[in-house]
C-alpha cells in the first residue's frame, strides 16, 4: 500500500515559497513546481491560499518578520548600543545568502517592491538610531547607517557570487565582522556635534 501523504500546513507552503524565492527569484514561486517539490497536489496549496500571489505575500510577510522584526527585537533588548550594533551585524551577516533572498529576488515586482522599500527604510532608520545613541550627530548617523547596510548587501552578494573572497572559518569570520564594527564606529570629526546629553561616545564604548 502506498504511504499516505502527510497533509501540508500553511507554514509548509510558506517555507517552500520563501526557499524558492531565494533560489530562483519571484518567478520560482509558482504553485505547480512548489507542489512537485513538496510531493503534494496543487489542491493542497489552494486549500490554504486563494492564488499564487497570496502565497507570495505570505512568504514576504514571514521574511519581514523573521529578518527584521525579530532581529530588531533582539537588538533592542540590549541596553548598550555598541553591543547592540555588534549583535545586529553578527545576526545580519550570518548566512547572508539566505537573508538576502527577497532583496535579490526582484525589487521591481509589484508584490515585492513595497515590502522591500518598507523593510529597507525601517532597517536604515533603526541603524541610524543606534549610531545616534552611540553619540554621532544625526547627519553622520545616517551616513554610517547607509554604510552599514551597504556592507550587509555587499557581503551577501559576495557570498552568493564569490564566496572565496570571504573568510572561510568561524574565527576569521568573527574577526571580519569585528572589523566592520570597528570601521563603522570609528570617531569622525563631526561625530559629537549633536550628541544627546549623557550619550556615550564611540571612543568611550570601545
Amino acid at each position: 500500500m502506498a504511504e499516505k501523504r502527510r497533509r501540508l500546513s500553511r507554514d509548509d507552503w510558506v517555507a517552500a515559497a520563501l526557499a524558492a524565492l531565494g533560489e530562483g527569484g519571484v518567478g520560482a514561486v509558482a504553485i505547480e513546481p512548489l507542489a512537485a517539490r513538496l510531493g503534494a497536489t496543487k489542491g493542497s496549496a489552494y486549500w490554504h491560499f486563494a492564488n499564487r500571489d497570496e502565497l507570495l505575500a505570505a512568504a514576504l510577510q514571514r521574511w519581514e518578520h523573521e529578518e527584521t522584526d525579530a532581529v530588531i527585537a533582539l537588538v533592542s533588548a540590549e541596553p548598550d548600543p555598541a553591543v547592540g550594533l555588534r549583535t545586529l551585524l553578527g545576526a545580519a551577516l550570518a548566512h547572508p545568502q539566505e537573508k538576502l533572498a527577497v532583496l535579490l529576488a526582484g525589487a521591481t515586482d509589484p508584490l515585492v517592491e513595497p515590502v522591500l522599500t518598507r523593510v529597507t527604510v525601517r532597517r536604515i532608520e533603526y541603524l541610524a538610531d543606534l549610531f545616534i545613541r552611540l553619540g554621532f550627530a544625526a547627519p553622520v548617523a545616517k551616513h554610517r547607517a547607509a554604510l552599514a547596510y551597504s556592507a550587509y548587501l555587499g557581503t551577501g552578494q559576495l557570498w552568493r557570487t564569490m564566496r572565496g573572497t570571504l573568510p572561510a572559518d568561524q574565527e576569521a569570520w568573527e574577526s571580519y565582522v569585528d572589523e566592520i564594527w570597528r570601521v563603522l564606529t570609528a570617531p569622525s570629526p563631526t561625530a559629537y556635534e549633536s550628541a544627546p546629553d549623557g550619550a556615550e561616545s564611540p571612543r568611550d564604548s570601545g
